[in-house]
């Protein structure tokens, strides 16, 4: 019952609030869909928080992406090798993990010891920075230290054929009875982030302004 809950229930019903949540947020409340800047307040720090954990992120993602969703034999198929794609996902991986955990820790810090950042921020916007924090340091653990220690171990025979499953509505719990505890963790508070971020400032991702590269020019006229 326990697997079930965890690897089948719980990751069911972290999407169904992910997608729901989104529907209605954005339906009845988008005067909240903000990032609710404090960049007034502190520059400096939120400045390469952010540069730091942007820059490491979207190849983190793009990673997860690569490894939970593609088969290994289809990469084998296109030429990429074990070998290879084992030294990007450790070593190139393990790099913009560490530049995305160095970021949310900025990111962090700025938000918790600094007063006034503090006092503008809502529990939802600390708990949110704190668990992105957890599950970018539980991820750089896993991929560093659970990787030399555990060589035996393929996330690509366990977690990714588990996820697959997952998509295509035929989840085996089977596959996840053997993964270590970092690594389980990490996919966890990863469902667990997705059923949280339609009511935190997290949905500001989706407001990319897209239209601002082809609006029209905005004149300014000077008062006489």
């Amino acid at each position: 019952m326990l697997a079930q809950l965890l690897w089948v229930i719980f990751p069911y019903a972290c999407i169904a609030t992910f997608i729901i949540g989104h529907i209605f947020r954005f339906r009845y409340d988008q005067f909240s869909w903000t990032a609710k800047s404090s960049e007034f307040i502190e520059k400096k720090q939120l400045m390469w928080g952010s540069i730091l954990f942007h820059l490491g992120i979207i190849p983190v993602i793009l990673g997860h992406v690569a490894g939970l969703g593609i088969p290994a034999s289809w990469l084998r198929a296109i030429g990429v090798s074990d070998h290879m794609y084992h030294i990007g996902a450790v070593y190139i991986g393990s790099i913009f993990g560490i530049v995305t955990l160095i970021g949310m820790i900025l990111l962090t810090a700025r938000r918790i010891t600094n007063e006034s950042v503090r006092k503008l921020s809502s529990l939802s916007d600390i708990l949110v920075n704190i668990l992105l924090l957890f599950i970018v340091f539980i991820g750089c653990y896993s991929t560093i230290v659970t990787n030399f220690t555990m060589p035996h171990f393929d996330y690509r025979q366990t977690i990714s054929e588990w996820f697959r499953g997952l998509l295509i509505l035929r989840p085996q719990v089977a596959y996840m009875a053997d993964v270590p505890l970092q690594f389980k963790l990490h996919v966890i508070t990863g469902f667990l982030i997705f059923a949280l971020w339609p009511f935190t400032r997290l949905v500001h991702v989706w407001s990319v302004p897209v239209n601002y590269v082809g609006r029209s020019h905005i004149l300014y006229r000077k008062h006489k």
